[in-house]
């Protein structure tokens, strides 16, 4: 099972659907996805006050990610309503590059989205999963080994068998070990 925390540092599709662990849902409200934006400054723009409207399009992207991210995985056929909604998402809120000369660095193309908070949050992430649905390495993430936990990763290393080493890895560690010597006793 998985601590009550966010898994940040996957690919960002992946860590939002890492928002839903065995023990609950992070972003079901206002302030538990106030908390995971926070932990995603950078590499989404800012929101300003989260309220009900950016957690239902958050929410919706991610389970349509789920069940699409679940048939890629699968080399399975993804649900068209679920593409439908992340299409939705990306149409809902469309991103066009603006010019602008940063001193230092010159000429800069940022991306930008004009609509309102939670459209724009819900297509950033929906072209999130877009990215991750169409790199080669979807077909290599997998789910986490430790007993009870729901958590996905890209792993970087063919080996890596838990979300976190530290958390799921010592469970598994200390229940063999725990196994090992329940005879000896």
């Amino acid at each position: 099972m998985t601590a009550d925390f966010p898994l940040i540092g996957e690919p960002l599709a992946l860590d939002l659907l890492n928002t839903r662990t065995a023990l609950g849902d992070l972003i079901a409200d206002p302030a538990g996805l106030a908390a995971w934006l926070a932990e995603q400054a950078g590499r989404l723009a800012p929101v300003g006050e989260v309220g009900a409207a950016e957690v239902a399009a958050v929410c919706g992207v991610r389970e349509a990610s789920r069940a699409v991210i679940g048939a890629v995985r699968c080399g399975e056929r993804p649900p068209a309503d679920a593409l439908g909604v992340l299409n939705g998402a990306l149409a809902g809120a469309p991103a066009h590059r603006e010019l602008a000369w940063e001193a230092g660095a010159g000429l800069a193309a940022t991306p930008r989205r004009t609509a309102a908070p939670a459209r724009r949050l819900a297509a950033e992430l929906a072209d999130a999963v877009a990215d991750l649905l169409t790199d080669p390495r979807v077909g290599s993430v997998r789910a986490c080994e430790g007993e009870g936990c729901v958590l996905l990763f890209l792993p970087a290393h063919p080996r890596r068998r838990w979300c976190v080493a530290s958390v799921c890895g010592n469970r598994a560690r200390v229940a063999r070990y725990y196994a090992r010597h329940k005879g000896e006793a």
